[in-house]
């Protein structure tokens, strides 16, 4: 049965990240230049695949990435749903001083139910990056692109896969370093009957290795 192929790729790094600032959909700033040599660099010592179709948030970090990691890509779309969370009155505040914040520990408690000011609930987040994963694969089924790439935010990767990828596993188990990420796939009954696909590897290809020598190197250092 024919399989359809999707990278999702979290943008690269911005002064925000650098700063420890809690960056969502409410604050749209470009990549830093420590964010493009980055990418840069992955670019030279990984691969990544060679696609004709991105999809992208419409948020700048992730446009701009998309840009340098597929700058002869064909087809470019960039879908409002695939936008970062909206963190309302916490965005854009340093992360070192939001975990002492009593409403914030509410906020990131599973099951508190409570939203802050201008905040999306965290519920339709969950739902609308779960939903938009499903339509990505819809659309690429029904255009038959049998591969394509999506570059968009951490949160909302780690969002999807949680929800709809095999193997299963916790969202925080999904976190993508800035310019990698997960290759999923799924076919037409796996995306009608189960509404899931499957994760198959890491992006770009041969970042992988790294991150295995990483670990079995600070294994080592433990038991020195």
């Amino acid at each position: 049965m024919k399989t359809f192929k999707l990278h999702l790729i979290r943008h690269g790094m911005t002064a925000g990240n650098l700063q420890g600032l809690y960056i969502g959909s409410g604050t749209d700033i470009p990549l830093c230049d420590e964010g493009r040599a980055q990418l840069a660099e992955l670019k030279e010592r990984f691969e990544y695949p060679q696609v004709d179709t991105v999809f992208s948030s419409p948020l700048l970090r992730a446009v701009e990435t998309a840009n340098i990691l597929f700058p002869d890509a064909k087809h470019t779309f960039t879908v409002h749903d695939l936008r970062e969370a909206g963190f309302g009155k916490f965005e854009n505040k340093p992360v070192k001083e939001l975990v002492h914040d009593e409403d914030f520990k509410k906020w990131i408690t599973p099951g508190s139910g409570y939203v802050p000011e201008g905040a999306e609930p965290t519920d339709q987040f969950h739902a609308r990056c779960a939903e938009s994963l499903m339509k990505l694969f819809e659309y690429m089924i029904r255009m038959d692109v049998t591969e394509a790439a999506c570059v968009t935010h951490g949160g909302v990767i780690m969002s999807m896969l949680s929800q709809r990828a095999v193997p299963t596993r916790r969202p925080e188990q999904w976190m993508a370093d800035p310019g990698c990420g997960y290759t999923v796939q799924t076919d037409v009954q796996l995306w009608m009957r189960d509404r899931l696909v499957e994760a198959i590897d890491i992006v770009p290809f041969g970042y992988a290795d790294t991150l295995r020598g990483q670990a079995e190197t600070e294994e080592n250092e433990a038991f020195e």
